[in-house]
């Protein structure tokens, strides 16, 4: 590989590693590295190798258990020259080869190269906290791969044609599901998967599965204890840092626990981090500063009224394909603001897809018990009718909108599901389509994705189906990603204690009335954590991280969406009468169309950058007439 060629690759990745970089470049294989210095700052730089240098390493992330690993292996002989994590790696893999990451306990995405054999190993962390892309369409390459698509977009010749299924599954969950792209060529390496490239090919296996070991005769007082024993040793591994760390504070149950356990555990005050904003609606600055006060904490937090020009073109730079979560705003705002005092931020993420945190498990819950009540010939005649005449009107209130909960109860738990997670979804997805997108899918339907994972864990109780899908598609897709490029943005590094995968392995060896009792969701981790946050903390209703983004599309983000979405450009994907029809209707305020909108404008904007590369200019210009 032309040496320019890897270093332009990695550069379009400096912001993740913007304290050095390293290669390795020895036929047939080229390995190259940016570095965000946290562990062994002085002779940790990558790639790495073993004793002879036949194993070279490059890895991103975090090995929590490296000490004892390194420990174990120099009493087996092996000879270390660094205090880094990522040399353990190498000595690992010299005993245990493909296995390696069966031994880890972190957050990774890394590539082995083993001279020797001419084998390339590729892994990823069990739940998806780091990303991995990879294509074997590159001509002259047999396998080219990256921490983000935007190193793999500028090798020349790298086929960007786009993957029309994507297109529809990002319309329908607001995000792009591993293991797709929104090129066809290209790939993410699925959550707890390895990959293995020789002359003879690629072969991809999985190396962990998450499964339903629930044990009845678990006692509700024991199961806490074991809980709050292992989140303080998830917390303790991951304070270890020979740079700045701190945590961010949102308000809510998990980030307050994870704050409560760093300071017991942290002799000096810990720095937390909060965003407030100027709409009380989305603001829980007044939790936050609860949680601050019981733990004495050095605490910072910002107030802001998010302008969506401040933030708009690092959302499609940074995360490279569409992606419609719009909490990536506040999380943007939180990030570049802790960035400025630590370089490691722990994190509550994971607790709700863990414990059966979401309203929306009660809910499916309820719908499951109502659908056993009627038999399947009433609910798919009688309650299904039912649910297609009666009116949508988003803003009536709660107790007026039962369109979804009767259409929920008509259908089974797989298909209810996906129709709460969705934005667009059936014959509303087909309308929105173009028509050259449909012709493309062959009759493919997102919903097929959702269909088969439940069929596939219809032994387990309604609550955990919902949450093993989640851990499948939302947690690695949607929440995940989120963190990952809102954080790497600014070099900033995220943590998530509760998402330690022994923490998801005993989750789910607890009886499903554990997580969500009665009406409570998150029931046992509530009562294990409340020790750690404030009683108001605990009995608050849950609040998401969220943005006005309603009454945007009827001010800010007006002009923006009429410039990049009605562009002749944007018919190669959606139908524009169509979208006209979901703009009117919201602008009339009978509907809240806020997330399909925002869905609409995130493709756009991926599609005007994908075609240009700029998207930042065009904003400020928009944003500048409709000032003038």
């Amino acid at each position: 590989m032309d040496p320019s060629l890897l270093r332009g690759m990695c550069d379009r990745l400096a912001h993740r590693g913007p304290d050095s970089y390293g290669c390795f470049a020895e036929p047939p294989v080229a390995l190259g590295h940016r570095r965000l210095s946290i562990i062994d700052l002085s002779t940790g730089d990558q790639p790495l190798g073993n004793e002879d240098g036949s194993v070279q390493v490059i890895f991103n992330g975090e090995i929590y258990n490296y000490k004892e690993l390194r420990q174990e292996l120099r009493g087996k002989g092996h000879q270390f020259r660094t205090e880094s994590d990522t040399e353990v790696l190498a000595h690992l893999y010299e005993e245990v080869g493909e296995r390696v990451p069966e031994f880890l306990n972190g957050m990774f995405a890394f590539a082995i190269w083993d001279a020797r054999r001419e084998r390339l190993m590729l892994a990823r962390d069990r739940l998806g906290k780091k990303p991995l892309y990879y294509t074997t369409a590159v001509k002259g390459f047999a396998l080219c791969f990256a921490s983000e698509l935007k190193a793999l977009t500028v090798i020349p010749g790298f086929d960007a044609r786009v993957n029309h299924r994507a297109v529809a599954d990002f319309l329908s969950l607001s995000y792009v599901p591993d293991p797709d792209t929104i090129y066809e060529s290209t790939s993410k390496l699925a959550p707890a998967s390895a990959l293995v490239a020789t002359r003879s090919g690629v072969r991809v296996w999985r190396y962990w599965q998450l499964r339903l070991n629930a044990d009845r005769g678990r006692s509700l007082e024991g199961s806490m204890e074991e809980i709050r024993a292992l989140a303080k040793d998830a917390v303790r591994r991951r304070l270890l840092s020979d740079v700045p760390l701190g945590a961010f504070l949102s308000g809510g149950v998990d980030s307050s626990a994870v704050v409560g356990l760093m300071a017991e555990q942290n002799p000096d005050p810990v720095k937390t981090f909060s965003i407030g904003f100027t709409d009380k609606r989305f603001d829980e600055l007044e939790y936050a500063r609860m949680s601050a006060a019981m733990h004495a904490t050095d605490h910072r937090e910002q107030v802001v009224s998010p302008r969506i020009e401040d933030v708009f073109d690092v959302l499609v730079e940074h995360f490279d394909e569409p992606f419609a979560d719009s909490s990536a705003i506040p999380m943007l705002y939180v990030s570049r603001m802790a960035r400025e005092q630590v370089t490691v931020a722990l994190c509550g993420d994971g607790a709700d897809e863990i414990f059966g945190g979401y309203r929306r498990y009660l809910h499916g819950v309820i719908e499951e018990r109502l659908r056993r009540r009627f038999p399947k010939w009433f609910r798919q005649s009688a309650i299904q009718a039912a649910g297609r005449y009666y009116p949508k009107f988003d803003y009536l209130p709660q107790v007026f909108r039962a369109k979804t909960l009767l259409t929920n109860v008509a259908d089974d738990l797989g298909n209810a599901y996906f129709t709460t997670m969705s934005a667009f979804r059936d014959a509303g997805l087909e309308a929105v389509l173009s028509s050259h997108v449909r012709r493309n899918l062959n009759g493919y339907s997102p919903r097929e994705r959702f269909r088969g994972m439940f069929k596939d864990v219809k032994e387990y109780s309604p609550l955990e189906q919902m949450q093993w899908v989640d851990l499948q598609t939302y947690l690695p897709g949607d929440i995940l990603v989120k963190a990952d490029r809102a954080t790497m943005a600014y070099s900033l590094e995220s943590r998530s204690p509760w998402l330690d995968y022994r923490m998801a392995e005993l989750a789910f060896g607890l009886p499903s009335d554990f997580k969500l009792h009665g009406r409570t969701g998150k029931y046992i981790f509530k009562r294990a954590v409340a020790p750690y946050v404030p009683k108001a903390v605990i009995d608050r209703k849950k609040m998401g991280f969220s943005v006005p983004l309603a009454e945007w599309f009827r001010s800010a983000l007006k002009p923006i969406f009429r410039a990049l979405v009605f562009k002749p450009e944007m018919e190669e994907f959606v139908a524009s009468r169509e979208v006209e029809s979901i703009w009117e209707g919201h602008q009339s305020r009978l509907h809240n169309y806020d997330r399909k909108l925002w869905s609409l404008l995130m493709l756009a904007a991926w599609s005007q950058r994908h075609r240009s590369g700029r998207v930042k200019d065009e904003v400020a210009s928009v944003m500048q007439s409709a000032a003038s």
